[in-house]
């Protein structure tokens, strides 16, 4: 059964960090080798973000029954005035979501004309989602814990236009941490709340432990897919150097039942540059009093709304 996550134990909750390396041993200065790994997996990242969130434009959320879409004043899903004023309406019904295209309008699904009501898949599922385009506008529906939204991509839009870029503490081996997993009784199934207001559903199975100048700190991931660890976590650079809601940290189950957690790729959510984004906020354990200086730093435009 799904739990709100304050539900569940929130041992090693308000833990200070150090520098430490494997159970709280020192580390070597980075080599180049290492440098040049960590500055590899920024690129590709880098690569990533600018291709799905930063053109994002729009985030309309559906009622159920009819929701028009188009450039038209009124519209539900409101488009750029260079689209048509109608492209057609999305249907929210029984749980799913349709798309019915308005007669003569250039409406196209994986380069396809769409030229009849089409069910359309969701993000969030095992596939891609069904992505109905007009000219360079993607729109796609998007799971919000219960509720379906239709995100807009816009490659033309103003948060595209106005992405002041990324920027990166420097990278520092002494943030390449190695813990231990320790496995709960059974994995549970919790809800994490959202910045949108919405609960997000996860699966967490346990805690990583790892120690610093003789102290424990215990962090909880989510489990994404087998062996697959998502850290949501929040430190004393927050609202500073750093995004104030939360930061992101991926790492992998080792067979020793060890895992690394290099800080130095940690990132921020897309919300901490695009609002029209949904994402989730840091569990008891993972809201630290540390400063970590490594890892992504804020954006120049969230800076400046804070």
């Amino acid at each position: 059964m799904v739990t709100r996550f304050g539900s569940i134990a929130a041992a090693g909750a308000a833990v200070m960090i150090a520098s430490t390396g494997l159970f709280g041993q020192s580390q070597p200065a980075a080599s180049p080798e290492y440098v040049k790994q960590v500055e590899s997996w920024r690129a590709r990242h880098e690569a990533d973000y600018r291709r799905d969130y930063v053109p994002l434009a729009g985030l309309f959320y559906l009622d159920n029954g009819v929701n028009t879409a188009g450039s038209a004043s009124g519209s539900r899903v409101l488009l750029p005035p260079r689209a048509p004023a109608t492209i057609g309406r999305f249907v929210q019904q029984g749980g799913g979501t349709r798309f019915e295209p308005a007669p003569g309008v250039a409406v196209t699904l994986k380069g396809k004309p769409i030229t009849s009501p089409v069910a359309l898949t969701p993000d969030g599922e095992p596939v891609p989602p069904d992505e109905v385009q007009i000219g360079d506008i993607a729109l796609w529906v998007h799971k919000s814990g219960d509720r379906r939204a239709i995100r807009m991509r816009d490659p033309q839009g103003a948060p595209a236009r106005g992405f002041s870029g990324f920027k990166w503490f420097p990278i520092d081996r002494q943030y390449r941490i190695v813990g231990k997993f320790i496995k709960d009784p059974t994995p549970r199934d919790v809800l994490i709340p959202s910045l949108s207001g919405d609960d997000q559903p996860y699966t967490t199975e346990g805690l990583v432990e790892f120690t610093f100048q003789g102290q424990t700190v215990r962090m909880r991931p989510m489990t994404t897919r087998p062996n697959r660890f998502f850290f949501i976590f929040r430190d004393a650079t927050a609202g500073k150097e750093t995004y104030e809601a939360a930061r992101f940290l991926y790492s992998d189950l080792l067979p020793d039942g060890t895992t690394v957690l290099d800080f130095n790729e940690s990132y921020n959510p897309p919300c901490a540059f695009n609002e029209f984004t949904t994402c989730p906020l840091p569990p008891a354990e993972n809201r630290l009093k540390m400063r970590i200086l490594a890892g992504e730093q804020n954006y120049v435009a969230a800076s400046k709304s804070q």
